[in-house]
């Protein structure tokens, strides 16, 4: 059993995968409390569901690519159970997390975007760095840039782990904390290897819409 926060269709709004359709699998519950959190409604909101009873929802939406999402997921166990099974029904699998949770058991067929928390996040101390060992090529790497003192920051990170050489890298902004203009200037100015991203949900529809 998990306790499910939501499942909702909608567009996937980050990622590599951005654009695309997508069903949505939000566990509540989360161990961080970010700064700019905009799901603070999965804390503690859900209700008990199946994994039986999950994978019957998603295949109502016929879509073939699933996000699994929070709050943080990785903090039921049994998410580890319905990742796999929901690869072995034949559904493009993805994870979101916070990053300060081993995702060393995440199943192999997965692809697992992970934040690395920045300083204006207030859990910089929350960063698990030995996660980034267990990232596959096809995995990404997320930073939520608010400041200055926050790209340099994940300059130096990616330096130090060498990244770039790891998985791909996102770079998107705090929504209404940073300009996306001065990111983007920021990122051309290094010649970084990273993707800018918007979230794209927020553009679409209202900025605390939920369910999208």
């Amino acid at each position: 059993m998990l306790k499910i926060n939501e499942i909702f269709y909608s567009i996937q709004g980050e990622s590599s995968k951005s654009g695309l359709p997508c069903v949505f699998i939000r566990l509540t519950y989360c161990n961080l409390r970010c700064s700019y959190c905009d799901t603070e409604y999965a804390f503690f909101d859900g209700k008990e569901m199946s994994i039986e009873e999950i994978i019957s929802e998603v295949k109502r939406y016929k879509c073939n690519l699933v996000e699994v999402t929070g709050g943080e997921p990785l903090m039921q166990e049994d998410v580890f159970v319905l990742m796999s099974r929901l690869c072995n029904e034949g559904f493009d699998v993805m994870l979101e997390t916070g990053g300060s949770i081993s995702i060393k058991e995440v199943e192999k067929r997965v692809m697992i975007v992970m934040d690395l928390k920045c300083p204006s996040s207030n859990m910089l101390k929350k960063n698990l760095y030995s996660n980034i060992d267990y990232l596959k090529r096809n995995d990404e790497i997320k930073f939520v840039i608010g400041s200055k003192e926050d790209y340099d920051w994940a300059k130096a990170i990616i330096k130090t782990y060498r990244l770039v050489n790891k998985c791909d890298i996102l770079f998107s902004v705090v929504y209404g904390e940073l300009e996306p203009v001065k990111l983007v200037n920021w990122i051309l100015e290094d010649k970084l290897k990273v993707r800018y991203q918007l979230q794209m949900h927020k553009v679409i529809w209202h900025p605390e819409t939920k369910g999208v």
